[in-house]
């Protein structure tokens, strides 16, 4: 979508990404930095939050935090006690977006290994879940909160062998129905995200003999992102957009 927001768009609101360390999660930090927000960055890679973090630093945009977490092993107590980490800190919420997916094997559903299911849906679907009942308390102290799924092209409509990856990604759909549907009426709108065709390492392995350079960068889709998590989109609300045509 074409969006052009003001620089000052997200000024003092805090916003927690996750996946934070590379690709579109990366991108979205960095975006959303420049535009005035205070970014809490989440990842298992700490070296690659470290590179976001002084990106963002060196930008001369707002200071902004690390949370090293693995969504994969993680469980609800971690999640609680991030969530009390940015009470402390910040003592609210504005934005959070959840972007950290795996892809898992490209393979029939007869033959798809029960471990990795499991695996993917951990990271996928049950991660922002738990995620997201965490920082709700944190998210109605906000004046203007906004929830982001990250979405893709076979979580609204299924193909062979994609398995675990679309499943989890039709799960995100319907969790943020629900969510925005439970929340109508308040602070907090929630949506969803399908970046479409992206130059990323996870689109790379999906589609190995694709060229990388035929596609947008993360750069290149970021005002669909910077649109829902700044006031512009306040009425927007139980939404699946799409970052490309």
């Amino acid at each position: 979508m074409e969006y052009r927001p003001p620089d000052n768009l997200l000024q003092d609101k805090v916003i927690l990404v996750t996946g934070a360390g590379a690709g579109i999660g990366r991108a979205a930090a960095k975006s959303l930095a420049e535009h005035g927000a205070t970014v809490v960055l989440l990842g298992r890679t700490i070296k690659k939050l470290e590179d976001v973090y002084d990106e963002i630093e060196q930008a001369g945009s707002p200071q902004p935090a690390i949370y090293p977490m693995n969504l994969e092993g993680a469980s609800p107590k971690d999640y609680e006690d991030l969530a009390d980490t940015l009470d402390k800190e910040f003592g609210r919420l504005d934005g959070l977006l959840h972007n950290a997916s795996l892809l898992g094997a490209l393979t029939p559903i007869e033959q798809y290994d029960i471990n990795l299911w499991h695996q993917v849906m951990q990271v996928n679907l049950n991660a922002p879940f738990m995620l997201t009942q965490a920082c709700l308390p944190l998210l109605k102290q906000s004046d203007n909160a906004s929830v982001v799924f990250t979405s893709s092209g076979v979580g609204r409509k299924a193909r062979a062998y994609w398995g675990a990856y679309a499943v989890s990604k039709f799960g995100n759909e319907g969790l943020m129905q629900v969510l925005a549907d439970e929340l109508e009426n308040t602070n907090i709108r929630v949506n969803s995200v399908n970046p479409g065709k992206t130059r990323t390492t996870m689109r790379a392995a999906a589609y190995p003999a694709e060229d990388p350079n035929t596609l947008k960068t993360p750069e290149e889709i970021m005002s669909v992102y910077l649109y829902l998590f700044g006031g512009d989109s306040k009425e927007i609300n139980g939404q699946a957009l799409s970052a490309q045509a």
